[in-house]
Parts: C-alpha cells; structure tokens; sequence
C-alpha cells in the first residue's frame, strides 16, 4: 500500500482532522482516521493571535505547540491503524490558518504548526506550507482543494459541485464537459459565524445539529445588510478568513439593528450562510451539489441550503465515496504526492495565479 497521511485545521480552529489514505484507480481510499480537539487554551490563544492579539513570542510558541500536536496527532492515527512510520511516504499538512491577506501591494498568507516537529517526532518526511508558492505567483493560495476535486470526483455524466462546508465555505464546480475549466472560490462564511456567535451567547462550542438556530427566526433587515457586504458580490478569484468574517464583524451590524433576539441573530447568520453559497452556485441545470466539512453534519443548514440551492440537487460525499470529514485532510495528503512527485497542485484558473505550481516545502525525514 502507498500510504500518505494529510493534516487539516481549519478556519473553525476546533481540533486537527488526521487522516491515512491511499491513491490508486482514481480512488481515494481511507484507511485510518483520527480526530484530536485543541486543548481549551490552545484554541483560545489560536482566536486571540488571529484577531491581532498577540506578540511575537505568541506567535513562534504557538508554533510550536501546534506542530508538537500535529506530530502527536500522527502518531496517534499510527498507532490505531496498525502502521509504522516507516510505512507512510509523507506527510501532508495544511496547518492552521492565523492570517490570510491574498489582496494587495504585499499578499500572505500565515499557517503556522511547526513541520520540522511533525518529521522529528514521527520519522516520516512532510510536506507543507501549500499556499506562499501560489501567492508568489500572483495567486490567492486559496482554495487549494478544487485540484483534488477535480482529480477524483470529475464525472462525465454530471455537473457536480463540491462543497466544503468548514469555517468558511469553498465551492469547487466541476464540469461535466472536460473541456470547460474547473472554477472554485471561497463564498464566505460557514460555520465560522455561526460558531463565533454561539460560543459569545451560550459558552457552547459551535449549536449541536442547529437546534438553537432552529428556535430562532430570520431577521430580514439584518440579513439584507449582511448581504450588501461587497465580498458576496465581487467575482473569483477570491478567497477569504475569519480576519474579515469573525464576531467582530457581526456586532458592527448589530450596532445597526436594535432588539434582535440572539437565537435570531443565530438563525439569520445561517440563513446567510445558505443563501450565499446558493446565489454563487454556477446557473446550470441539472448540478449536483455534494457537501462535506463540518457543516455537512447540521441538520438544519443542509436543509436550508437544499432550499435555497433548489432546483440543484444537495447531498454529501458520502454518496461518491468520501466521509465528508476526510476530505479535506484527504486532499492535502494528495498535494503532499504531488508535490514528491514534481507535479502542480494549483489550479491557476481557481486561484489566479500565473500558472501551474508545485506547491510547499518538503521537510526529509
């Protein structure tokens, strides 16, 4: 078996998603899988460096930390499935997200997770730092996952649409016509909002299944001025992060509107989450939408996106062979191949960028 493991903490800075697959057949096949949550005060330090709370000392010892709980986290799917680190060819990790600036006279994009900790402490060679390489090429080093996409869930049969439903949702469209290009984009939040506001009210992680959303109503002023943010209405390339979709920005609109109620304030931050993804859905008929990332699992969004997606079909990964949590670890196991094996793991037509790259930095074991 060629085993690779790929790494993923997203925008919502829950925890590390580890995953082992392989790649053969244009298959992706999952082997083992491990979920490790962040310690209470390491993600709190996490929110807190992200909003520009912090020092540089912050900074290099979160670092540190994060890539000391990556590494852990590999050893730990290691040892559930049985396999030695002499048996996996790399590791891919994305790291976790602290500032993501792609516009402007000087574009970055900061991960941090120490990826010489990760080689170290399991022996296995790594690869990250994914998206500097696309930006130095006039990209926006985001999103990086519509390659994998379009390398296994390409279907000639039907336009697809695939759907990460994380902190901030990215839509990949894949055609069913190979000769049209493939496009994908941020859309703006998921359950980054939906998340931010719940811990602010409740004390609670991120709203179990939508049921406090599901209480409230949508407040329809407040929605409108949501949309009139001008991110929803500019055209890809583009891509975006919680430095700009966070509770910050949600108070500031608040300030606007007296007396919503906060389970209202829930239900609209949802209902705008549905409505952005479907406003940005390319217009061609018969389009299956396949979700995945966390807000696959929320009963009440996938029933307002299925309505608001409508005539589109909505339906997960689980139905072309993909838990939907894997995913995404799952695609930066396989730009980790790509990148050992000297070939792009862009799509400049998703990203902007000037062509083809291969990206990240190869750390040997």
């Amino acid at each position: 078996m060629d085993a690779w493991i790929g790494l993923m903490s997203g925008t919502s800075m829950d925890g590390i998603d580890a995953v082992l697959v392989s790649f053969a057949d244009q298959r992706v096949r999952i082997h083992g899988h491990h979920s490790a949550p962040y310690p209470d005060t390491i993600r709190q330090r996490l929110v807190n460096l992200s909003q520009n709370h912090g020092t540089p000392d912050e900074l290099g010892e979160l670092d540190h930390c994060v890539g000391a709980l990556f590494a852990e986290a590999v050893t730990e799917l290691l040892e559930k499935s049985g396999l030695a680190a002499s048996q996996v060819r790399a590791v891919g990790s994305h790291g976790q997200t602290i500032r993501h600036r792609p516009d402007g006279g000087t574009p970055f994009s900061l991960q941090i997770g120490d990826p010489t900790l990760i080689t170290e402490r399991t022996g296995i060679t790594t690869v990250a730092d994914f998206r500097r390489r696309d930006l130095a090429a006039g990209g926006q080093g985001a999103p990086l996952v519509p390659a994998f996409h379009k390398a296994f869930f390409s279907d000639r049969g039907e336009d697809r649409c695939i759907l990460n439903l994380g902190g901030i949702a990215n839509l990949s469209h894949l055609p069913a016509d190979s000769s049209r290009p493939v496009t994908g984009f941020d859309t703006g939040p998921a359950n980054a909002l939906l998340d931010a506001w719940c811990r602010h009210n409740t004390g609670q992680a991120f709203d179990m299944d939508g049921t406090w959303a599901n209480e409230g109503k949508v407040n329809q002023p407040l929605l409108s001025d949501m949309l009139s943010d001008a991110y929803f209405q500019r055209p890809p390339p583009k891509s975006t992060g919680t430095e700009k979709f966070n509770l910050d920005w949600v108070q500031t609109l608040l300030a606007r509107h007296s007396d919503v109620a906060e389970a209202d304030v829930q239900r609209t931050l949802l209902e705008l989450t549905a409505i952005t993804i479907a406003q940005q859905l390319p217009q061609q008929p018969g389009t299956t939408v396949f979700a995945c990332g966390g807000g696959a699992n929320n009963p009440v969004l996938m029933r307002e996106l299925q309505r608001a997606c409508s005539p589109c079909k909505l339906t997960t990964t689980n139905h072309i062979g993909l838990d939907p949590q894997w995913v995404e670890p799952a695609a930066f196991a396989w730009l980790a191949s790509q990148t050992l094996q000297g070939r792009p793991g862009n799509l400049s037509e998703v990203t902007g960028a000037e062509g083809s790259r291969i990206l990240g930095a190869i750390y040997q074991a």
